[in-house]
């Protein structure tokens, strides 16, 4: 029989990271890491090595860790994944920090907050657990993704208004105060997307500039904003620059970023006219 510091070791020879490894493992046996580590000589069943060892294989092919184990935690939620959605990032809660930021400075009684491509819901739904007074409307052009969504949305208990379409089209002729997103926004060309195969490509990477979803979003910008409303968005860690470029171009006021733990330019926002 072979035990589970066994198995353990076993995946490590395969190149599968130790804390993966265990984070795998338990979630199979329905225990605890610290239990896991506690009885590391305890046999494994072989229906249960079997079901490791093919999980095994899928992390060590590069398959993200939150699709096998169907969740991943965002801004103290614990959200719901799969292959439908990009798996949220820590880098992305700078800019539900900056959102939430931005509501408490409002001081509106039910701000109206849109978040553009929301894929599995991270963003909307911690706004909406952060400010409960907030009514946050989230759209994405994918089907599966807004499935995802709606589903963490329910388990949640967050109640947000969930649209199908691209960008605006899917909130024609509405006005927001507070707009955020986190759009595709790697080159095609990046060397990057090889590693990422296993995620949505139309959730990384618009073609060929890195920039053209926030033209897009940017274009629609002021027929959507309320007067003084914030849109922000999240970019790559060169894109700063660019983005604050683009806004005024369209348009928008006061350009500010805000930069990730890692010290990245990772959040760009602008304005509309207050008039």
């Amino acid at each position: 029989m072979t035990t589970i510091a066994q198995a353990l070791a076993a995946a490590r020879r395969r190149g599968v990271d130790r804390l993966d490894a265990q984070l795998l493992l338990a979630q199979l046996l329905g225990c605890e890491r610290a239990w896991l580590l506690a009885h590391d000589d305890e046999p494994l069943t072989a229906g249960a090595l079997a079901q490791f060892e093919a999980r095994l294989a899928r992390r060590a092919a590069g398959e993200p860790l939150a699709y096998l184990t169907g969740t991943r935690e965002f801004h103290g939620l614990a959200l719901a994944v799969d292959a439908r959605v990009l798996v949220p990032r820590p880098d992305t809660e700078t800019l539900v920090d900056w959102a939430l930021e931005r509501l408490a400075a409002l001081a509106l009684p039910a701000p109206r907050v849109l978040d553009l491509g929301t894929g599995s819901g991270a963003i909307a739904l911690a706004v909406k657990q952060a400010h409960p007074a907030a009514r946050v409307t989230a759209t994405d052009a994918s089907a599966g993704a807004l499935e995802v969504a709606g589903s963490n949305a329910r388990r949640l208990g967050l109640d947000i208004e969930l649209c199908t379409g691209s960008w605006w089209q899917a909130v024609a002729g509405r006005r927001f105060d507070l707009v955020l997103s986190n759009p595709p926004y790697v080159r095609s060309d990046d060397p990057h997307l090889a590693g990422l195969s296993h995620e949505p490509r139309t959730a990384l990477t618009p073609g060929p500039t890195g920039l053209e979803a926030f033209e897009a979003i940017a274009g629609g910008a002021c027929e959507h904003l309320a007067p003084g409303a914030w849109l922000l968005l999240e970019h790559g860690w060169d894109q700063a620059a660019a983005l604050r470029l683009l806004l005024a171009r369209h348009g928008l006021t006061d350009p500010a970023t805000r930069r990730d733990l890692s010290g990245h330019e990772r959040c760009t926002g602008a304005r509309a006219s207050a008039q």
